[in-house]
């Protein structure tokens, strides 16, 4: 009787998703107590499943797997995937959020259960994929336990998750957007941050936001943390040139913040491109990543990272500039959607 009870609850299972997601402007400030305004992109999700079961388990997936059919196999499947898969993630996050209902003296359950995911987001190419997988983690181990974390103290755990228990370079923006949705504006002022942990969110309506286009080709997919790692010891050392760059970045998102309540949102298209052009200054650029830049901006369109590299973001004017972009970019074996936020 024990073990029919058993199998019936391994059938029910929970799902949690978290969305990707683009920096419309200030990014890379986040990690450098800047501002940021982000969407989330609904386009593309990242899943989580958990069941109640005998042992506790975090189930491998495809990207985890170290088999492969050949050589032109392992090849494809390190260049979507990486050469790091989700069960880490997963892995993670349960850690942090263990470690938070201990020190919140929360008593969980004793029970034990099987997590696995998986994910529509285009693989390192800068659109949240990681932080994704964290998120809806700790929605699923919140809904098992019945524990509540407030919305403005789950984004730090989030991001705890990657830069105390994995070591990767990582921002506040991903973690809160993907949190809170929509489209948010951040102010991760120092003093904040250090006080209570968090900064000051706000949503604001995607509605009001101008036509935007997403454009991604994975096959620029690279690490996060290793592409911002020149931008994070250059801030350490106190590089005078980094840290007044970073600032005018932020101060682009205050400013967007500002026409975006004034209603006047004419600047926004010249302002992502300074936002790309002075992350330019700090940080090297490919030429695969340069060169979807340049082709979006002759389209007329304005184009800035969506993230850290393989994903650009901007705004184009009408439906047939619009059409410009996914044939141009087309050319150069780019993807192009329109982002869904709500």
């Amino acid at each position: 009787m024990k073990r029919e009870k058993m199998t019936r609850k391994k059938k029910m299972v929970i799902e949690n998703k978290a969305y990707a997601r683009a920096g419309l402007l200030g990014n890379p400030s986040d990690g450098y107590f800047g501002r940021i305004i982000a969407i989330v992109v609904k386009n593309f999700s990242a899943r989580v499943f958990l069941r109640e079961s005998e042992e506790l388990r975090i189930e491998a997936s495809e990207q985890d797997f170290d088999t492969w059919k050949g050589r032109r196999d392992f090849l494809e499947k390190i260049n979507f995937y990486g050469y790091y898969g989700g069960t880490r993630l997963l892995k993670a996050a349960l850690r942090i959020f263990l470690d938070y209902c201990g020190a919140q003296a929360i008593a969980l359950e004793e029970r034990n259960f099987e997590m696995s995911y998986s994910s529509t987001i285009p693989r390192q190419v800068g659109l949240g994929g990681s932080s994704a997988f964290i998120v809806a983690a700790l929605r699923c181990l919140m809904e098992f336990f019945r524990v509540e974390i407030p919305s403005e103290i789950l984004p730090t755990l989030a991001l705890n998750a990657e830069l105390k228990e994995l070591g990767i370079n990582a921002g506040f923006m991903d973690r809160v957007v993907q949190v809170y949705e929509g489209c948010v504006f951040m102010d991760l002022d120092r003093g904040l941050i250090e006080k209570r942990g968090y900064g000051q969110y706000e949503r604001l309506d995607p509605k009001l936001l101008p036509p935007l286009y997403l454009a991604y080709k994975t096959e620029l997919g690279k690490v996060s943390g290793h592409v911002l790692s020149e931008i994070r010891l250059a801030y350490d050392r106190g590089d005078p040139f980094v840290v007044e760059t970073l600032r005018r970045i932020a101060g682009l998102a205050a400013e967007g913040k500002r026409t975006y309540y004034q209603e006047d949102l004419k600047r926004w298209p010249a302002m992502m491109n300074e936002n790309f052009d002075l992350r330019s200054r700090i940080m090297k650029i490919s030429e695969s990543n340069m060169e979807m830049i340049r082709t979006a901006r002759r389209c007329g369109a304005s184009a800035k990272f969506a993230g850290s590299g393989g994903s650009i973001i901007g705004i184009y004017q009408d439906e047939e500039m619009y059409a410009r972009l996914v044939g141009e970019l087309g050319q150069i074996g780019a993807s192009v959607i329109k982002p869904i936020i709500e």
